[in-house]
Parts: C-alpha cells; sequence; structure tokens
C-alpha cells in the first residue's frame, strides 16, 4: 500500500464536509437534506463511485462550489467518499445533523474552514481515505481570558445567548 496525503484545494474562508457513504443515491439524498435543512442554501457536492462506471457525481445550487466539489473529489478519487462546499455564509453546523441522518451516510471525516490534507492510502484495487489532518497543532492549553474570549465570540455570533 501507497500512503499519500491530497490537500482540498479552497478559498481559505470557505467551509466544507468530507465523508464517506455507501451508493450512488446519496447524490440526490444528500442534496435533498441540504435544501430542506436550510432553504436557499449554496452549495456544490461530489461523490467518488467507487463500481460500475467509476464517476464523479455531482449535484448543487452553486456553480462555483460545484466547480470546486468536483475538482477536489477528482483530485481525492477516493472509493465513496462525498465532499461538500458551502457558500459564503453557510456553515457545517447548519447542515450537518441532516446529512449524518442520510441513510447511506457512513461517516464524517470532518467539517470545517481550517486547511486541511487528506491521508490516502492506495493499493492495486484503489483509493480510500484513512483520515484528515484538520488545520493545525495545539498551541497550550486556554486560559481564563481565553476562556471569556470564546464565551464572548460564541455569543457575537449568535451561537450562544
Amino acid at each position: 500500500m501507497q500512503l499519500s496525503t491530497v490537500a482540498i484545494d479552497k478559498p481559505e474562508a470557505t467551509n466544507f464536509i468530507l465523508g464517506q457513504t455507501h451508493f450512488i443515491k446519496s447524490v440526490e439524498d444528500i442534496h435533498e437534506a441540504m435544501v430542506t435543512a436550510v432553504p436557499g442554501i449554496k452549495f456544490g457536492l461530489a461523490f467518488c463511485e467507487a463500481s460500475g462506471e467509476c464517476l464523479i457525481r455531482w449535484t448543487g445550487t452553486d456553480p462555483a462550489m460545484i466547480e470546486l466539489a468536483q475538482k477536489n473529489a477528482v483530485a481525492l478519487s477516493a472509493g465513496h467518499t462525498f465532499i461538500v462546499f458551502l457558500g459564503e455564509g453557510y456553515f457545517p453546523i447548519n447542515v450537518l445533523n441532516a446529512i449524518k441522518m442520510v441513510p447511506e451516510v457512513c461517516r464524517i471525516f470532518c467539517a470545517t474552514a481550517n486547511p486541511v490534507q487528506v491521508v490516502i492510502g492506495e493499493t492495486d484495487q484503489g483509493r480510500g481515505i484513512l483520515g484528515v489532518i484538520d488545520g493545525f497543532t495545539s498551541k497550550g492549553v486556554e486560559t481564563d481570558k481565553d476562556i471569556q474570549w470564546r464565551r464572548d465570540f460564541l455569543r457575537t455570533i449568535g451561537y450562544k445567548l
């Protein structure tokens, strides 16, 4: 087996969700979950089909996010994985539970705007995701000042009352 990493290529602030699923039906079901969870959401989804034609299947509501999803799915080319890019102003927290509830979804590797490297294992049969490196190494333990900043920040952006 060969190991490699694939960096997710995206604009710095763009959020995405990377996961694994098991059926071509996932493309339409994840799309429906997204638009039901957040009407009007802007996103692009690409799915790496792992049998049959082995195509990159795709859908979405925003051409730029669709193109980003397709480009990254091609770079990954890892069986039965999907990647969803969210348009500006949309966040994983708004759709993550809806995606997890799609019956075909097996796991979520990450949901982030951080720089991500995907660890890929490759054999004669194909490629698969072994894990992700999401963001950077920890730099220490938060202080009381850091706790106050965190609490204030969450309330400023409306996620806590």
